[in-house]
């Protein structure tokens, strides 16, 4: 007994110096639940998600090492993966790493229609570029970019091909904000006049859905280079954002 008493203690005080155990990947920290985040991965299967006009169809995404992987150069079904549910006020956090040269991003307010023949007909753009890529040096393309319509707000780089890079993406009422390795790197009102003149003036105006949407699916952009993602968290915002 006066052994099971020692044992105790010491274990007490270990995680009273260490804090909480830590949170593995794919899973949500105490925190993280009672602040509503649901997860999107859950780093063994693609429940919750499927391929963009072609639903459940096995593809060259894969769930593999705890890791939401495409995986280039195969002869599985190519397309963007798009989740089931579909999201309106948010924020959205994840971790994500490409292979060199490659080029991704991921794709908010998603209409999947049939008359939509890809995600990004519809869908505004976080672009993930890795430094490596011909098109690096387009401002507008950078990661963390509203691709095609700004450049970073603020200056960031990414890490090492080894190394995760982290990103949220908030929307509340139209209003977005990216952020890239906790640096802001865009903000926009999609509700604004401004937003929907940069449209009419885009490579975009020729697909009528693109841009005029505030709530639908997420989609992660299939490419001809490797992409994996992991820890996909989201939250239903209540309260309004500030003003942007």
């Amino acid at each position: 007994m006066k052994k099971l008493s020692v044992l105790i203690a010491v274990t007490a005080v270990l995680f009273t110096a260490c804090g909480s155990p830590e949170v593995k990947d794919n899973e949500l920290s105490g925190k993280e639940k009672e602040q509503g985040y649901q997860l999107l991965f859950d780093g063994k299967t693609l429940n919750g998600w499927h391929l963009y006009n072609q639903g459940d169809t096995a593809s060259a995404w894969v769930a593999q090492d705890g890791e939401l992987k495409c995986l280039p150069g195969t002869d599985a079904e190519h397309g963007d993966l798009v989740t089931d549910q579909e999201f309106e006020n948010y924020e959205l956090s994840f971790d994500w790493k490409i292979s060199k040269e490659g080029n991704s991003g991921v794709f908010i307010n998603v209409v999947e229609h049939p008359d939509n023949p890809t995600a990004w007909a519809s869908g505004p753009e976080y672009q993930l570029l890795e430094k490596g890529h011909h098109d690096y040096e387009k401002e507008m393309k950078r990661s963390g970019c509203l691709y095609s319509f700004s450049p970073q707000l603020n200056p960031v780089e990414l890490k090492s091909l080894e190394d995760w890079n982290h990103s949220v993406i908030r929307q509340e009422d139209g209003k977005i904000e990216f952020l890239l390795n906790g640096v802001v790197t865009a903000k926009e009102d999609f509700k604004s006049d401004q937003w929907k003149n940069a449209v009419a003036n885009s490579n975009f105006k020729s697909f009528p859905a693109f841009g005029k949407q505030t709530k639908g699916r997420i989609a992660l952009q299939d490419w001809n280079k490797g992409i994996s993602f992991k820890n996909i968290k989201i939250r239903k915002i209540e309260k309004a954002m500030a003003a942007l």
